[in-house]
């Protein structure tokens, strides 16, 4: 989250002449993480921006500093454009959260030093990216296709192939020239909860935030 966004919620709150502790007591948050927020400590997600936008009665584009005006002119805005305007705000989340989080995981591969390893990881978030990005893109039918080498009938099950080989040799190190240094550097690289917070005090919430959200992603339904 920007700088925008700590500084209008504490003003918002101060204008309100209302305390941290009835503020985070209203949103049944806790007044430790409310000052993280108003400070720019932690980052929050799209569950509690749309949640303190209408407790203060005021826009999500105005939280984030990206319009001076407060309120959304209701009367000229239909339900499916508030909708979108929402939709918006949420994409922009998201891909922060992917962001912030590939970040700390390149800073921890960096820390690693190891070369192979860093390619593996890689080349499996670029090809996870490249199947995402390939079927939006492929979505209308219309849309050439030249821009892909693969072709259409055979590319999911490249890909999702090339994904799992990857990630096997990630999680078990099974390059025989790296493996040594593997075992050793990643032992050295102690992270915890906390660590992550001291180190990333800006940015832990969108690691957490991913985390929760790609875990309730998991929990499909029988």
């Amino acid at each position: 989250m920007n700088n925008d966004f700590c500084r209008i919620i504490t003003l918002l709150r101060k204008e309100k002449k209302l305390s941290q502790k009835q503020v985070a007591t209203d949103l049944g948050i806790s007044q430790a993480l409310l000052s993280h927020y108003e400070k720019g400590i932690r980052e929050c997600g799209l569950d509690f921006l749309i949640r303190i936008a209408d407790y203060y009665d005021v826009s999500c584009d105005y939280l984030l500093g990206r319009t001076p005006q407060r309120y959304s002119d209701i009367t000229d805005i239909s339900d499916e454009m508030t909708k979108t305007k929402r939709e918006a705000v949420s994409q922009i989340i998201n891909k922060k959260l992917i962001q912030n989080t590939q970040g700390v995981l390149y800073d921890y591969l960096i820390k690693i030093g190891n070369r192979k390893l860093s390619t593996n990881v890689s080349n499996y978030l670029m090809i996870a990216t490249y199947n995402m990005f390939r079927k939006v893109y492929s979505a209308n039918k219309n849309n050439p296709q030249n821009l892909f080498a693969v072709d259409k009938e055979v590319y999911k099950g490249f890909s999702n192939a090339a994904m799992e080989i990857l990630s096997t040799r990630v999680s078990s190190a099974t390059d025989s020239e790296c493996e040594k240094d593997f075992v050793k550097q990643c032992g050295e690289l102690q992270i915890s909860p906390d660590t992550l917070a001291s180190e990333y005090p800006q940015i832990i919430s969108s690691v957490f935030n991913l985390i929760q959200h790609a875990e309730s992603n998991m929990k499909f339904k029988k």
